[in-house]
């Protein structure tokens, strides 16, 4: 497999909008976008409420589109989704994407509003090792989608169940409907097959991921926040989310889903043959772990324990309401603010970085 590239750099609140545009050169973005086509914005909401480590950054937003233009792709479009716990309108407020859309005029789009984006029936080209089973009765996709450009903005961070999260999971809300919990049995396999459609449906991919502050513990939500001041990019969805694992402090080939997409040929997650470029990421020496919280406790009983043969009943059927109103009140009513706001109070005041998010505008 050919070598693939990431770049990597350090960088502070004084010059991080400077710094991504700098990244998107290094990594050569030119080399995987197609010009004259919309390029899709395709931001992390995690959650709803501001959360550091657990969303993309405002200045992750600013950095990029400033990139994007001085490269020559002006028609830029951001797409949301919803889950069936997070608030996508609320999310682009609180976490100060708004701000930024505004004032480059950057259309958004909602593929939770009906009637705004089409879903259709797609029969993918590439032989894909589990979604036909989730869903025998045909794969939909945003028809917005196709035809054009799509830049990935994660932030590093852990995950409870795929153990960390980044550029390939980052389609996982995109591409899929509220409906996409019904995979996460099987979610290893499931972003291998998203990451070979993706390759089919868009003219060009690439992934801008911000390590500003990254998430340690149970993510994508209830993260404990890890100041690491890098940033990342690459063509390479694969290459990035394991050069950002091994920051992280995890084995990349260990984790299923950079495996599986290296031996699918999708990417290459094996470190040797990666070339990264700009700081040496050897220095780093992060000691990140999953760790658990209410919800995933939950989880791993219904997705991965005793009760797995029993899901549909469970996630299938109108009984998931009880599951995502539990989760809803676990996250927005119990956590953040007995643990959650404290955080972000004393984040937004001590850290240098909370101070910028607290000052953007």
């Amino acid at each position: 497999m050919a070598r693939s590239k990431v770049a990597v750099l350090k960088t502070s609140p004084e010059r991080v909008v400077e710094d991504y545009k700098k990244l998107l050169t290094l990594a050569g973005i030119e080399n995987f976008l197609t010009k004259g086509k919309t390029t899709i914005l395709k931001d992390n909401i995690s959650w709803h409420l501001y959360f550091p480590g657990a969303n993309s950054t405002p200045w992750q937003l600013e950095g990029t589109i400033l990139g994007l233009k001085a490269h020559g792709y002006d028609d830029l479009v951001a797409v949301h989704n919803n889950t069936v716990v997070t608030n996508p309108f609320k999310g682009e407020k609180l976490n100060k994407f708004g701000i930024v859309y505004d004032k480059f005029k950057v259309p958004v789009k909602y593929n939770c509003v009906k009637g705004e984006i089409k879903w259709i029936r797609y029969e993918p080209k590439a032989e894909l090792k589990i979604l036909p089973r989730i869903y025998p009765k045909g794969i939909y996709l945003p028809q917005f989608f196709f035809g054009k450009n799509i830049v990935h903005l994660p932030t590093m961070k852990t995950h409870i169940y795929a153990t960390t999260t980044g550029a390939m999971k980052n389609a996982f809300g995109g591409l899929l409907n509220t409906k996409r919990h019904y995979t996460h049995t099987w979610i290893h396999e499931t972003l291998v097959d998203l990451l070979a459609i993706q390759k089919e449906i868009h003219t060009g991919v690439f992934a801008v991921m911000d390590g500003t502050i990254a998430g340690n513990g149970p993510g994508p939500r209830t993260v404990r926040p890890v100041e690491t001041n890098l940033i990342f990019a690459s063509g390479d969805q694969v290459a990035i989310d394991a050069v950002s694992a091994k920051v992280m402090g995890f084995d990349p080939m260990k984790l299923d889903y950079i495996r599986l997409a290296h031996e699918a040929g999708l990417g290459v997650g094996d470190l040797r043959e990666i070339e990264i470029m700009g700081e040496d990421i050897e220095k780093y020496h992060y000691k990140f772990s999953v760790g658990d919280n209410l919800a995933s406790r939950a989880g791993d009983v219904l997705w991965f324990g005793p009760l797995k043969p029993l899901q549909k009943l469970f996630f299938h059927t109108p009984l998931v309401y009880l599951f995502v109103i539990s989760s809803f009140l676990y996250h927005d009513y119990l956590w953040y603010p007995l643990f959650g706001k404290k955080q972000v109070d004393k984040f937004l005041v001590e850290n240098r970085w909370g101070r910028l998010f607290a000052e953007w505008k």
